[in-house]
């Protein structure tokens, strides 16, 4: 039997692969894992941990508006922009210790280097130069934000790795995609005193989910001011004075401080020796993989936004870790990709799991679909004029719940605890058994007795 430095050499040490490295470590493997930038990648140092600080951080303009209807006073109150960069950038520094810290526990070697893979079990290091060789590759390194190289202009743009850099809050910004990252930002922007403006070329933002939460998350960012401007996109950048200007396709022109583009991810399978060393890649330039996430070559693996299969932190985790399992633990492990939880972290927030309506109406001849728009209990107190919408999708002929959706306040924390009855395969028979906790907003998911609609496709002659 050949001899490797190494049973597992993992390239990336993101959410996937330090999650892959520390449980083949544990799982009695040696392993190395080269890391290039901080640890922790996107999710932690640039993606969901630091966004969803600042979107607390656009909650509590809205918590300090309320509370003068509880008896608050709160005259003269004003937000630094720099203090929250500051504790943010020291929270998610702090966060990227922690996996450092469990690395080493787990016994998993960290290489601070780019590593090249020369062949199916070659890896040749950067800092300092060196190769080395690993019975098993597994390439974690994620992806980077999409700018559109067709638009004039495109350098004075920021994305999203920049927006955690900068030094002021710009007075006006245009953000450029209807995804749930450019809306998540547009809230942060508009509560923290931001004149912003989101331009999307679809005729609806957050394409792919339910319509419900297309509708109520923009009712939403529209009362706070958002101003979305639908099948129209920027064509052009232009930088004059130190002031940006946004040139749309249909012939207006966005004054800006800065123009943020959020159109996507690109996976990151440049400069690796991923295409030397013959992995393939599929049509939409990710590395192509089979369940077991096996690249075409059979001891090479890719786990996370470099595959572009979901691209979310917890899945990337999970693949990492099934890897780990199918080489090392005994026995294959592959992720089943149903029933998996998302949220959009706007104001008002949204939380989804399972179907939406529109697929499942592809899926299932039979559908009952249920919902509820009421005033949650603070709202009505804080004379706030915003309403909570939650939503069941069931299967007509077996009274499975395929999908719950959810825009309001801790729409995300619902959703990850009904992700686990959804999950268990729950009826709404099973919803309607369990008594309510009152008073809760969680509470109308079992309230909702009725279907509003009733879908049945008729059988093809």
């Amino acid at each position: 039997m050949a001899h490797y430095d190494y049973d597992l050499f993992v390239i990336g040490a993101g959410s996937g692969g330090v999650r892959a490295a520390r449980v083949a470590a544990l799982l009695g493997a040696k392993v190395a894992i080269a890391e290039q930038d901080k640890v922790g990648g996107t999710c932690v140092l640039r993606g969901c941990v630091p966004k969803k600080l600042l979107a607390h951080a656009a909650h509590f303009r809205e918590a300090l508006e309320d509370s003068v209807g509880f008896g608050w006073r709160t005259e003269n109150v004003t937000h630094d922009w720099p203090t929250l960069i500051a504790n943010v950038t020291a929270d998610t520094e702090w966060l990227s210790g922690i996996y450092i810290r469990n690395l080493e526990r787990a016994g998993a070697e960290l290489i601070h280097s780019r590593a090249f893979i020369e062949d199916r079990h070659t890896i040749r290091l950067h800092k300092p130069a060196r190769k080395i060789t690993a019975r098993h590759i597994l390439i974690a390194t994620g992806g980077s934000p999409r700018l559109d190289s067709t638009i004039p202009g495109n350098e004075h743009a920021i994305t999203s790795n920049e927006v955690f850099k900068l030094k002021h809050l710009p007075k006006r910004i245009v953000i450029l995609g209807g995804s749930f990252v450019s809306i998540e930002f547009a809230g942060v922007f508009a509560a923290l005193g931001s004149d912003t403006t989101v331009i999307y070329r679809g005729d609806e933002i957050l394409r792919g989910f339910d319509s419900d939460i297309r509708k109520s998350v923009r009712a939403g960012i529209d009362k706070r001011g958002v101003k979305v401007i639908t099948e129209d996109t920027i064509v052009a950048i232009e930088h004059r004075g130190g002031e940006l200007t946004g040139l749309t396709k249909n012939g207006d022109r966005l004054a800006a401080d800065k123009i943020l583009v959020a159109i996507g991810r690109n996976p990151n399978v440049l400069g690796f020796g991923l295409t030397e060393a013959g992995v393939a890649l599929n049509s939409r330039g990710a590395v192509a993989v089979d369940r077991f996430s096996r690249t075409n070559i059979d001891n090479i693996y890719a786990v996370g936004d470099v595959t572009d299969r979901l691209c979310l932190t917890p899945v990337a985790i999970r693949e990492g870790e099934a890897v780990a399992q199918t080489l090392f633990g005994g026995h294959p492990a592959a992720l089943d990709y149903e029933a998996i939880p998302e949220a959009v972290f706007s104001q008002p927030e949204a939380g989804t799991i399972g179907l939406s309506e529109e697929v499942a109406k592809t899926r299932f001849p039979s559908l009952d679909i249920y919902r509820a728009n009421f005033i949650p209990l603070p709202n009505r107190v804080a004379k706030r004029d915003e309403r909570m919408m939650m939503k069941l999708v069931v299967d007509g002929a077996t009274d499975r719940v395929l999908g719950c959706h959810i825009v309001g306040p801790n729409a995300s924390e619902l959703v990850q605890v009904v992700a686990v009855a959804i999950k268990m395969g729950a009826t709404k028979a099973d919803f309607d058994r369990t008594v309510a906790l009152h008073p809760t907003a969680a509470e109308e998911l079992l309230t909702m007795r009725e279907p509003v609609e009733r879908y049945r496709r008729e059988a093809a002659e």
